[in-house]
């Protein structure tokens, strides 16, 4: 039976309800939008008791699908304004879809300075004061959970950026090994997790079962073809597996859109000591490994298991954004020093992608130089400190920018640019400027088709064609969000006649109706509408989907290239009747 668990901070109970009218077939993404679009008063403060989080497991999440065990968390951001959806891998979706649960609402606030731990399993939702994990790190928080409850639960927590409720703050989910390395990373959530006074969220998945499709021959017959056609392609079978993302590195700094030192530039000499393919030599030599799933059920494996130069767990990955934002942003090219950070973001709580642009902005600004990567570490680890200029650093680009007169800040309402240059690949750009997320580039991975060839061409440095192609990915990136997949299945989907019709024929078997190409792209054109309706009742209009005007104005080496994709174009983006 499917549940839908309300916990109110305010009063500490709980109640459970049924998933009904619009709900029932909802799951990721599509859920958290639509109840954080329902129930959270668009121009309410982020940070007060009117704020929602909402943690949902995707619609495929549970079955068996592969690849479908990402975690949905949903709240308005404190970082963008925007309503916000930031997913992760991890263990924590498959344990709440095994105990039947589609969602978990945290509601309210608590009056007092009390940290609380929720202790999820078949007997419900447990709320239990835990204030001896104040002032943790994840790490140490999941540890003691551990200790407490077994190996086989799963844990999503905060650690001291939470805590203090900075804007960059994420949410962590446990991964196979029981370790916090997989995050909600994007939109600080974690600080809206803080401001609920939740520390942890223990789920026991003890007695539960796997999520049982209507039509399980239908499903199975699915499964195999999806399956099969994630096998054979070349970048979810191969590339990934054996690189990781980082694969990436060499490629986008060949087509001189790898950003370098705070977007000034489009190429890093130093790539190649911290591209994917040193990174796999640097693992493989301290018996590390490679092809590693974060989650059950994963066939894509492209996490890694980072060991230091003695042979000790260090991190997990670095991915490729991780490794770019501390790297080539930074002017760093030391690896070992990028998987440090890493470590420490992932123990803090930060989202990787913002806190590495936030380093490069401070070199930007004087407070330390392009290249240090002693004085980066020593900037991390004032936030678990609480410094000032921690708090600072754990606040977004955004704000330390702004606190310390920076013109050159690559952001889109709040949010901080990955690792491509919107100049040297337009379509990502368009993604950036226009997606209801604030600058995100899982929203619409122009990359594959800009880039990669998958899924065709389309030429990344001319303007022409690039509005259609990131409104076509940002439409079913939405879907892919809502049903609980990784979004690197979509180089196979977009690719192989299989894949999509796999994707689309799990869902339809899962829920017992038939489900098109059509119904696919209907589902993420709501989730869509959805996020820019919330939007627009907060006060966003057309005038915020825009870059920082130093990308239309400044020429980025080695293309000399502008963004210049026009405003009124930008604005068509969500017109899906084209």
């Amino acid at each position: 039976m499917a549940i839908i668990y309300r916990i109110n901070m305010s009063d500490l109970s709980v109640r459970a309800e049924q998933p009904d009218g619009k709900y029932q077939r909802l799951g990721g993404r599509g859920l958290t939008s639509t109840l954080v679009a329902d129930e959270v008063p668009a121009a309410c403060h982020p940070l007060s008791e009117a704020n929602k989080l909402v943690f949902a497991p995707g619609i495929l999440t549970g079955t068996g699908a592969p690849c479908a065990g990402r975690l949905s968390a949903g709240a308005k951001s404190p970082l963008t304004g925007t309503i916000k959806e930031s997913n992760s891998g991890g263990m924590a979706a498959l344990a709440l879809a095994a105990l039947g649960i589609n969602a978990l609402v945290i509601e309210g606030q608590p009056g007092a300075s009390t940290w609380y731990r929720l202790v999820v399993s078949e007997r419900g939702v447990e709320i239990q004061e835990v204030d001896d994990l104040a002032g943790l790190g994840n790490y140490a928080t999941v540890a003691r959970q551990h200790e407490r409850f077994g190996d086989k639960v799963a844990c999503i927590s905060i650690g001291q950026a939470g805590e203090m409720r900075c804007a960059a703050a994420s949410i962590a989910v446990t991964d196979m090994e029981r370790r916090p390395t997989r995050h909600c990373g994007r939109g600080g959530l974690g600080a809206v997790m803080g401001s609920k006074g939740v520390k942890v969220i223990v789920v026991d998945p003890t007695g539960g079962k796997r999520v049982e499709p209507a039509d399980r021959q239908a499903f199975s017959q699915a499964v195999r073809e999806f399956a099969a056609a994630l096998d054979e392609h070349p970048l979810t079978g191969e590339t990934l597996p054996t690189y990781g993302t980082n694969a990436l590195a060499n490629v986008i700094n060949q087509a001189g859109a790898y950003p370098t030192r705070n977007f000034s530039q489009g190429q890093f000499e130093g790539v190649e000591a911290i591209s994917g393919e040193r990174q796999h030599d640097v693992i493989v030599e301290r018996d590390g490994v490679i092809a590693h799933a974060c989650h059950r059920g994963c066939t894509i494996k492209c996490s890694r298991i980072y060991m230091d130069q003695h042979g000790a767990y260090l991190t997990k990955g670095p991915e490729y954004e991780t490794v770019w934002a501390h790297g080539a942003n930074c002017g760093i090219d030391d690896l070992d020093a990028i998987a440090e950070m890493d470590r420490l973001d992932d123990d803090l709580g930060l989202d990787t992608i913002e806190t590495g642009a936030t380093i490069a902005v401070a070199m930007e600004a004087g407070v330390l130089p392009f290249g240090d990567a002693t004085g980066a570490i020593d900037l991390l680890e004032q936030v678990g400190q609480g410094t000032p200029l921690g708090r600072l650093v754990a606040s977004g680009a955004d704000v330390l920018g702004k606190a310390y007169g920076v013109r050159r800040i690559p952001t889109v309402k709040g949010q901080a640019m990955p690792a491509y240059d919107p100049r040297a690949i337009k379509g990502i750009g368009v993604t950036y400027a226009t997606t209801p997320q604030g600058a995100d580039h899982t929203a619409g991975y122009t990359i594959a088709p800009n880039v990669l060839g998958v899924g065709g061409h389309v030429d990344p440095l001319s303007p022409e064609g690039q509005v259609a192609l990131s409104r076509n990915l940002q439409v079913s990136t939405a879907a892919i969000d809502a049903a609980g997949e990784c979004l690197f299945i979509a180089f196979a989907v977009l690719d192989d006649s299989r894949a999509f019709d796999g994707l689309c024929n799990m869902i339809g078997a899962c829920q017992g109706r038939p489900f098109t190409s059509e119904d696919l792209m209907g589902l993420g054109k709501s989730i869509l509408n959805v996020e820019l309706d919330f939007n627009r009742r907060a006060g966003f209009t057309e005038a915020d989907d825009r870059l920082p005007d130093f990308f239309s104005t400044e020429q980025l080496p080695p293309h000399n290239a502008t963004f210049d994709v026009p405003d009124e174009q930008l604005d068509t983006v969500f017109t899906f009747d084209e």
